[in-house]
């Protein structure tokens, strides 16, 4: 899984292989710090731009709420360093030699203190419903990242399967409401991530992670998802998209999808 070729085949070919792709060392440690200061001094000033989960006001992750499109907050320097980093050509221009030219759709940051529940496995492009092309999440590890510390899980070969039923999650373990149950033959992977690694997955990789059960330790990440220019609609949260140039760019609304994580139920047949 682990790969830390620049060149267009290497990475278009893992990609294509496995659906998934581990670049080492991508973020030097000074810009690590640089995006978790910004970050955390952000949550512990005013943590009121962090998204609304419905979580009870003694959990853990009421404190630190994720962040979902802090980029289109340029008022804040959180909003500015994510936007910066979307549109990086170390981030956006490996998006773009694994699938093609594409537009920045979703910026997210996660915490995930010591205690925090996971999110149970999911896919994508379920709610971003990129069409007729899917999604391809760059997800910027912030801190050390193992199975102690609710480090990402992912389910090989489940790019190829488009598993678009997802049932309830288990409360204890994720704070999102549904989960994948997987077919048989799958099971999901422990990823382990250095901070400024970044893990590069197809749209309908399933993937999800556990608690965070250390003592002491974060498990920050700066999330990216990105679609190829020859998208043709994408639900409605995430219009309008970015050009690589910073340009915004409307597309037609999808049916479907929402805020990535939210709960989704499928259009019933007629």
């Amino acid at each position: 899984m682990s790969i830390t070729a620049s060149t267009v085949p290497g990475l278009a070919d893992e990609y294509r292989e496995h659906g998934v792709v581990h670049v080492r060392g991508l973020l030097d440690p000074a810009e690590v710090a640089e995006i978790r200061t910004v970050f955390m001094e952000q949550v512990e000033r005013d943590r009121s731009i962090g998204r609304d989960d419905n979580i009870a006001a003694d959990d853990v992750l009421a404190q630190y709420p994720r962040f979902v499109h802090p980029h289109r907050r340029t008022d804040l320097a959180v909003g500015r360093l994510a936007r910066r980093w979307m549109l990086d050509p170390r981030i956006a221009g490996r998006v773009a030699e694994m699938v093609g030219p594409v537009h920045a759709a979703q910026s997210m940051f996660y915490f995930k203190p010591p205690t925090a529940r996971g999110q149970a496995l999911h896919q994508d492009n379920i709610f971003l419903q990129s069409h007729p092309e899917t999604c391809i999440a760059a997800w910027i590890a912030i801190d050390d990242c193992d199975g102690e510390n609710g480090g990402l899980k992912i389910v090989p070969g489940s790019h190829r399967y488009e598993i678009v039923c997802p049932d309830e999650a288990d409360p204890e373990e994720s704070f999102t409401s549904t989960a994948i149950t997987l077919p048989e033959g799958f099971s999901a992977v422990q990823t382990e991530l250095a901070a400024g690694d970044v893990l590069f997955f197809h749209g309908s990789m399933v993937h999800g992670s556990g608690p965070n059960r250390s003592a002491d330790r974060f498990r920050r990440s700066l999330i990216f998802h990105y679609v190829p220019v020859d998208s043709v609609e994408i639900a409605r949260f995430y219009n309008p998209l970015l050009a690589l140039d910073g340009i915004e760019v409307t597309i037609a609304e999808a049916a479907d999808g929402g805020a990535c994580g939210d709960g989704w139920a499928p259009v019933a047949p007629h």
